[in-house]
């Protein structure tokens, strides 16, 4: 799917005078993450601000093939498109009526058609793009705790709550409460971070799914937000993103670059997942005390669906699915990106969110499953440009409906 040229859009997007602010099989383990942009917060529909109209979707080197992977994901997207509120303030429910109506029954030979006839291209900002990977891993686990697997993966513990602790004034308390836990003194605290649940602090307080047998690969599946654990005896158990404890998120790989642990020099290692986790290995006492810096734990449900669930409540789909962050992309929406890795340039649809995928042309493509989806997933690091197409009527609405 990903094999589609992207060179047409880049010069079209380079003569554009107004757009919007903010990897391959070969060798992805010694591509090195580079730091992405990140969005300072703004207020609602701040994006509205800084939207124009892309090029005309009829000028893009899309084709049928990879159309029709976009138009699957899509159609499964209706349903909440219809419901959802969008929180970027870029379309309305009612605007998905049209499209989602002419994508049922569309024939895939001409995926392509569909997309030019019914929606514009718009930019947010200056339209430039920076896009990691994901993919769904594939662990050994077991549904019962046995030798060689002792890593708990919990479902959400009872006590995990939001409210707001008494010292945070009434004036404050706007937005939803943080997350937390009532303490031995009926007090509200923060919930238990990742160092105390490693430590037993969740022992028979909170559901057990299974057991994982290693930890390291199980922290990499808490990064991902889903996964599956295979047993020994062959059953493949798949879980999903339930929640989280509330905690900080850090990302390990840059507190490795900044210590100088990882780059291209005598004893560093690649700046990929696979480099980190060959550090880590190498270095299990160091290795720990790292990934104990990353705060958050998350917390899985059993998925019994044909593939992960993303954000929007939908399966995401290998080479088809991307996280954006939705106070910028509408979830649901396609997205066109045109990137300086051929593989993850294209169509995608916008269906999932992250913790790091935050800020205008953010995005994490979605990869599947499996040991190609890992080594791609793990060395993207990848920077262009990006349209989000809208259906036409919330295109006029803003004023920006495609030449």
């Amino acid at each position: 799917m990903r094999t589609v040229l992207v060179l047409g859009l880049v010069l079209a997007l380079a003569a554009c005078g107004r757009m919007i602010p903010q990897g391959s099989l070969s060798a992805p383990a010694a591509t090195a993450p580079v730091a992405a942009p990140i969005m300072p917060p703004v207020a609602a529909n701040a994006v509205l601000t800084g939207l124009s109209a892309g090029p005309a979707l009829a000028a893009l080197a899309l084709d049928d093939r990879d159309a029709a992977g976009a138009l699957t994901s899509f159609i499964e997207s209706c349903p909440k498109l219809l419901v959802r509120e969008d929180a970027s303030g870029l379309t309305r429910a009612d605007d998905w009526r049209r499209p989602c109506e002419a994508a049922r029954g569309w024939p895939q030979a001409r995926a392509r058609d569909f997309f030019t006839r019914e929606f514009s291209a718009v930019q947010v900002g200056d339209g430039r793009a920076f896009a990691t990977g994901y993919f769904e891993p594939e662990i050994a686990g077991s549904r019962t705790r046995r030798p060689g697997f002792a890593v708990p993966v919990y479902a959400m513990p009872p006590d995990l709550l939001r409210d707001w602790p008494a010292d945070v004034p009434l004036a404050e308390r706007t937005g939803r409460p943080p997350l937390g836990r009532y303490d031995e003194a009926g007090r509200f605290t923060l919930y238990h971070d990742r160092a105390a649940i490693e430590d037993g602090a969740l022992d028979e307080k909170a559901p057990v799914i299974a057991w994982a047998a290693d930890p390291v690969e199980f922290f990499f599946l808490q990064i991902q937000g889903s996964g599956r654990l295979v047993t020994p005896e062959g059953e493949v158990i798949r879980i999903g993103y339930a929640g989280q404890n509330g905690r900080e998120y850090v990302g390990i790989g840059g507190v490795m670059r900044t210590r100088g642990l990882l780059g291209e020099g005598p004893g560093q290692y690649p700046g990929s997942m696979q480099g980190i986790m060959a550090y880590i290995r190498a270095n299990p006492a160091q290795g720990r005390d790292l990934m104990r810096l990353n705060k958050s734990w998350i917390f899985f449900r059993e998925l019994n669906g044909d593939g992960p669930l993303g954000a929007l409540g939908v399966p995401v789909r290998r080479e088809s699915s991307v996280a954006a962050d939705p106070a910028f992309v509408p979830l649901g929406a396609p997205v066109w990106l045109a990137m300086d890795r051929a593989e993850a340039g294209g169509l995608w649809i916008a269906q999932d969110t992250g913790g790091a995928i935050k800020g205008a042309n953010r995005f994490d493509t979605f990869w599947g499953a499996g040991e190609d989806a890992r080594m791609i997933a793990g060395g993207m690091s990848t920077r262009g440009r990006a349209l989000v197409l809208i259906p036409r009527e919330a295109a006029a609405r803003h004023g920006t409906a495609g030449r």
